[in-house]
């Protein structure tokens, strides 16, 4: 991946400054000051629309953690089956008065069917990236 050391970072201020000179350097700085504030407004502006019309979405911190480590996201909803797990598993072993159900529920809904595809020659199926 990418990586900035401070050393490419002082390469790159060295060779932007010999490409704009002492002169021109305060302008385009400027402008890109105020380009990064135009765009974190708009950033701002999107993300408050879209909170107005999804009130129950994470907190961006919260979708950036996920997007970092969803293996993560899938421990904590693991962990959090395993708690209805036990609670079920504690609640059968408890004695009641009620039958208990025939069948437990699946934690996956089972998959549809779906139709076997037959083939007339033998030859391997070709691999489409496009279905990714």
């Amino acid at each position: 991946m990418f990586s900035l050391s401070p050393i490419k970072i002082m390469v790159i201020v060295a060779v932007v400054l010999l490409l704009l000179g002492p002169d021109k350097l305060p302008d385009v700085a400027h402008k890109l000051g105020s380009s990064w504030r135009a765009l974190k407004r708009i950033q701002e502006r999107v993300e408050s629309e879209v909170r107005e019309a999804i009130p129950d979405l994470p907190s961006s911190g919260d979708i950036a953690r996920i997007a970092r480590s969803p293996v993560n996201l899938l421990n904590q909803l693991a962990d959090r089956v395993d708690a209805k797990e036990e609670i079920a598993l504690a609640s059968e072993a408890a004695p009641s008065s009620e039958e208990p159900p025939d069948e437990p529920e699946p934690l996956i809904a089972p998959a549809p069917d779906v139709p076997t595809v037959v083939r007339s020659n033998d030859t391997p199926p070709s691999f489409d990236p496009s279905l990714n």
